[in-house]
């Protein structure tokens, strides 16, 4: 019998079960499910990438490439950016003043009482003077052009309160031999007092004719050694409140004292004067001078003689004048000594 031949035959429907050999059937299996993965295949696919071969065309690659470029070169120009930024603000602070805030060693707190006894009645102030310096002084005819664009120029700040507490003492001027109350100079270190400058100007104080020497009843001899029966330093508040303090004065980091053969000048008096005398500050520091002096001369305080008379020397000028007027010599033009009435 021979096999009918079948013509115009559609074929199998998708989905549907092919009529081919078992053979053919196999090898379509084979064909359908993707071959294992090996190791380097990711590694090929990766390479033909890079190629060109897939992902995209060379020129994509490339694009690719350069946009990552530019990425971290953006990312790098950033962190350069703001290491800038915290090394500028950690410049822009300042440190502060390595100073603690103030001096360690200052003046305790004030005492509203005078100090019962000690050796000089440089009495503390009842009410501090304000730490403005006084009004622009008229030209005094001892000071030098730079000694007063000087005074003129010093403010309150720019007095240290306090220094290391070591002196040095002044060395020109200083007289070997010869007659007089032998004295000594010494300036507190590091407070911008030139130690000879400020002994020039306190032998000047000494020798003039309306000063403690009156036209020679009295001289005196600067000295560097301890021959001196008198020394006078130029000193800090706080170092003249501490030397001050050990003869029972309480100075209050305003005023001078004398304590039996020490005259402690107050830096901030012998640069800036006193609000309450009306005159340059070199005149002040002759007051300053033959004020302590006086002292240590053996005169107390007086007060003032009368209205509009010369306040007496050994007046304590910086508490208020009461109708005197400002003066620092203990004598005037004539001789006559410039006194008042004692205070008890």
């Amino acid at each position: 019998m021979t096999r009918r031949r079948t013509t115009g035959t559609l074929p199998p429907a998708y989905g549907e079960p092919p009529y081919a050999e078992p053979d053919r059937d196999e090898e379509t299996f084979r064909l359908r499910v993707p071959p294992p993965r090996t190791p380097g295949r990711r590694a090929g696919r990766a390479e033909r990438t890079r190629t060109g071969s897939r992902g995209g065309s060379r020129s994509a690659v490339r694009s690719r490439a350069r946009r990552r470029q530019r990425n971290r070169r953006r990312a790098i120009g950033l962190a350069v950016l703001a290491l800038a930024a915290v090394a500028g603000a950690a410049l822009l602070v300042g440190h502060p003043w390595q100073d603690g805030g103030g001096p360690a060693n200052a003046a305790p707190a004030p005492s509203r009482t005078a100090p019962a006894g000690g050796a000089d009645s440089a009495e503390p102030l009842e009410d501090t003077p304000p730490p403005t310096p006084p009004p622009s002084p008229s030209p005094s005819p001892s000071a030098s052009a730079s000694e007063e664009e000087e005074e003129d120029t010093l403010r309150a700040e720019d007095v240290p309160a306090s220094g290391p507490g070591t002196f040095t003492v002044a060395r020109a001027g200083v007289t070997a031999k010869g007659k007089g109350s032998a004295y000594r100079v010494e300036v507190e270190d590091g407070i911008g007092v030139d130690p000879d400058r400020a002994a020039a100007d306190i032998a000047a104080v000494l020798a003039h004719p309306r000063g403690w020497s009156h036209g020679g009843d009295r001289s005196f001899r600067q000295v560097a050694d301890g021959s001196a029966g008198l020394v006078i330093k130029i000193a800090t508040p706080a170092t003249t409140d501490r030397l001050c303090g050990a003869y029972g004065l309480n100075t209050r980091g305003e005023v001078n004292c004398r304590g039996g053969e020490k005259v402690m000048v107050n830096l901030k008096r012998w640069q800036l004067g006193s609000p309450q005398f009306d005159g340059p500050v070199s005149e002040y520091r002759a007051l300053i001078v033959n004020h302590e002096v006086g002292h240590w001369l053996g005169h107390g305080h007086e007060t003032c003689p009368g209205e509009g008379r010369p306040a007496p020397a050994m007046m304590q000028q910086i508490k208020g004048l009461k109708g005197c007027v400002a003066n620092a010599w203990p004598y005037d033009t004539k001789g006559m000594y410039l006194g008042g009435p004692k205070v008890p």
